[in-house]
């Protein structure tokens, strides 16, 4: 798989031109793609045990007689979680470092996800989900700050399309695998077989990942193209206090909480919501969901990658790093607006089509949303700047869920469909108005632009 991922990836050339002097530097080692795509299976075994509700729900609310106010209760609980261990997990992550942050996340969110199987009651669900956000929201900051570390700004984008494309197939693992184990043995130990999987994680990413300084199989020349092709800082000029501090007013971090904040919501809806509208709305059975519930997870794999290659490709040709994310951003609302549609035809193959074409816009959205902060920010506040936008997306969606939790016992599905498909606009005008080059920002003497 390793070897398979990197001969694909549409950087793999000898040479490359350094970004901050011009001077063509050899592209080194492979370790850096290995460590990617390590961090890609955290991603789906994470999905698999989150999705592992979500997926189950319209069996568990039908054996335990749960409303959709019960089961906006049971999915809010995981957000609100996974929003604080993004504000928290992010700060504690630039402190004690990846290593260390993401094999303790992993072992927490396997444990509880194993556990879930045992409760019965919508209080022992929102207990067990809440405690599986806290493990499970360390995984994307932990992920965006070893990229910042291993990665210079050219694959930023593929690798950040990487790790991030195993949401979806995380996604679509779960929809196939889960409700088969459910329908063989029962929904409890769909929840074990998902716990399981992070512990298998757990020993190759102990293998695999050391910082790049300290790296024991890094060769020197892979070392020096990494450091040489970042524009951003590896240390913020502040210290102490004022690092932290100068955050607050730096609009880069505005432009990317804001962005992330409107679009986040439109991911929850269609992962938390999707499957119980199936049923809800199409009147899909566990096993139709299994046949076709996996499919727009697809679809977001393939967004993941059709952003990441994109930007990889126009900063090869000499559009500006900045310039070329923010396009694709604008480029990629328009599929997104396939979601209204889909909640207003009559045909559930259709409806469930249109939903993938939505998700792959917001895939490619996504992946150029989640290289922000590395591409603009030092590397050492990248976890905590990507925790801080994760927090406030997480607000953001758990305020959305429970909207969508009680809108449709009174008006239905199709008001959430037209929400999830205008918040994007809102996003791009944010981070259109709000986003600056590196070079802006930390030298006040240069005039915006």
């Amino acid at each position: 798989m390793f070897r398979f991922a990197i001969e694909i990836s549409p950087l793999r050339k000898d040479r490359s031109t350094n970004l901050k002097s011009g001077v063509t530097v050899k592209r080194g080692g492979r370790l850096r793609w290995k460590i990617a795509w390590t961090l890609f299976f955290s991603t789906v075994i994470n999905y698999i045990s989150r999705q592992s509700f979500s997926v189950l729900s319209p069996t568990i609310s039908s054996q335990l007689h749960f409303t959709h106010a019960d089961l906006a209760k049971i999915f809010g609980s995981f957000q609100l979680a996974y929003a604080l261990t993004w504000l928290l997990g992010g700060f504690l992550l630039d402190r004690i470092g990846v290593r260390l942050g993401l094999s303790v996340s992993v072992i927490l969110w396997s444990v509880v996800n194993a556990l879930t199987g045992l409760v019965s009651s919508v209080t022992g669900f929102v207990v067990t989900r809440f405690l599986l956000g806290i493990g499970e929201g360390f995984n994307w900051p932990g992920a965006s700050k070893t990229v910042a570390e291993w990665f210079p700004d050219e694959e930023r984008g593929m690798s950040v399309a990487i790790f991030d494309s195993g949401s979806s197939v995380g996604g679509a693992l779960a929809s196939i695998s889960l409700p088969v184990i459910a329908l063989w043995v029962g929904w409890r130990a769909a929840f074990l077989f998902a716990g399981a999987l992070g512990f298998v994680w757990l020993v190759v990413w102990l293998r695999i990942y050391h910082p790049l300084q300290s790296h024991p199989r890094v060769t020197e020349e892979e070392r020096t193209f990494i450091m040489q092709g970042k524009l951003a800082p590896v240390v913020s000029a502040q210290t102490g206090r004022a690092k932290w501090l100068g955050l607050l007013s730096n609009r880069n971090v505005w432009g990317i909480i804001l962005g992330r904040s409107l679009t986040d919501p439109i991911w929850w809806f269609y992962v938390f919501w999707l499957p119980q509208y199936l049923t809800d709305a199409r009147g899909f059975s566990l096993r139709q969901i299994a046949i076709f519930g996996w499919i727009p997870f697809i679809a977001a794999d393939i967004g993941n990658f059709t952003g990441g290659y994109i930007s990889a490709f126009a900063i090869r040709h000499g559009i500006p790093v900045l310039r070329a994310r923010v396009l694709i951003c604008v480029v990629s609302c328009l599929p997104i607006l396939a979601g209204m549609p889909a909640a207003q035809t009559r045909n559930p193959y259709l409806a469930v089509g249109l939903v993938c074409i939505a998700l792959w816009g917001f895939a490619s959205w996504s992946t150029m949303g989640l290289t922000f902060p590395s591409d603009l920010l030092p590397q050492d506040v990248v976890a905590t700047v990507t925790g801080l936008s994760g927090f406030a997306a997480g607000l953001a969606g758990t305020a959305f869920t429970f909207g969508v939790g009680h809108s449709v016992d009174r008006f239905g599905y199709t008001p959430a469909f037209f929400v999830a498909a205008l918040l994007p606009v809102l996003a791009t005008l944010s981070i259109v108005v709000l986003l600056r080059t590196p070079s802006t920002v930390l030298d006040p003497t240069r005039p915006p632009g």
